[in-house]
């Protein structure tokens, strides 16, 4: 089976180590070659990052021009800050490529929906970073929650906290891209939110943590969220809570599933591990029963999330059903809300596509 060929536009730290060693399999030590695809070359507005990307066998194109101008790549992922994830997309396309971006889609609704309907246009498959779906902890937890192992459940909470290790970088010094907790890890709670319980969330009201950083973003958020059915949730999201030390704050990465019957715990699934033996923190899933006895839960066989979701868009490619981003204009709305809420004094603001 012929493999998808992409490019890896923005080549930092994370773009190397989860998406080009990990997600690509590039780290050969660890990983298999994928079935479907293959990462063919990088480039990055920083030169002196064509060395790391030639130790994994890649191709280094000197600019996203000359990258989009290869015949030879069928598609990109886009690896850069938030404000130019439209912008690159929208380039790709018009060089007819597909594209896989990292999240959230966008910095602003108008541009979102003309990407999608850019891609549409072009039957290009389009979809966003959601690789957490694919963690076999976090599907095991949606099965026992959707089937009703924990009885009646009226609410749940998901939380990522952490003391941010670059104060000075983009996430934190521009509030117009999203970086902050919200749009970095606020996203990965809507989205994982609604995978696990298989509801949408409708309405947000959110509140800035008090501001102890000197950082333009907001430190942090707490934010309740309703689903279609009236139940509700929420999140908590911060750059600004030591935690510990950096493997009790992986661990802390997760979430509560409260029913009647049971409560739901998951410690370290809210992170960009997978559940390999070899990883930092070993994940976990508990289930805490009103008896007083608490079960731990094992997933089905570990795939890597990296890996699934670049194989999911893959397939879409060589099936001709091109994947349409919505659930990344979804997505990207919520985070839109939360700090439109935040800045209205936590006034509940409702979704509308």
């Amino acid at each position: 089976m012929k493999k998808i060929k992409y490019g890896l536009i923005g080549f930092g730290g994370i773009a190397e180590n989860r998406i080009a060693k990990e997600g690509f399999a590039c780290d050969r030590s660890r990983f298999l070659p994928l079935k479907k695809a293959e990462l063919a070359g990088a480039c990055d507005l920083n030169p002196e990052r064509r060395k790391a990307a030639e130790a994994l066998g890649l191709k280094w194109y000197d600019s996203v021009d000359d990258l989009l101008a290869d015949k030879e790549i069928e598609a990109v992922f886009i690896a850069t800050g938030n404000s130019s994830h439209v912008p690159l997309a929208l380039r790709a396309f018009a060089a007819g490529k597909h594209v896989f971006s990292e999240k959230p889609m966008a910095t602003k609704e108008e541009d979102a929906l003309k990407a999608i309907e850019t891609a549409e246009k072009c039957g290009l498959s389009y979809t966003v970073d959601h690789m957490m779906v694919y963690n076999a902890f976090n599907k095991k937890a949606a099965r026992l929650t959707q089937s009703g192992k924990l009885g009646t459940v009226n609410d749940c909470c998901f939380h990522m906290e952490c003391i941010t290790g670059n104060s000075k970088g983009w996430r934190c010094a521009n509030p117009a891209e999203m970086g902050g907790p919200i749009g970095d890890m606020g996203s990965h709670c809507f989205y994982m939110a609604e995978f696990i319980t298989g509801k949408k969330i409708t309405q947000v009201a959110a509140s800035f943590l008090p501001k102890l950083m000197p950082i333009n973003a907001e430190d942090g958020a707490y934010i309740a969220f309703f689903f279609e059915d009236g139940t509700r949730g929420s999140v908590k999201v911060a750059f600004s809570e030591p935690r510990g030390g950096m493997k009790s704050t992986i661990s802390n990465l997760g979430y509560e599933i409260y029913g009647s019957s049971a409560v739901l715990r998951s410690y370290g699934t809210m992170f960009q591990l997978s559940g390999h033996e070899d990883e930092i923190v070993r994940q976990r899933l508990e289930i805490d029963r009103f008896d007083g006895k608490v079960k731990s839960v094992r997933p089905g066989k570990i795939q890597n999330i990296y890996q699934s979701i670049i194989e999911n868009h893959a397939a879409s490619i060589s099936r001709g059903t091109p994947l349409n981003c919505r659930d990344g204009y979804h997505n990207f709305l919520l985070c839109k809300a939360a700090y439109q809420s935040a800045e209205n004094g936590g006034k509940i603001i409702s979704i509308k596509e």
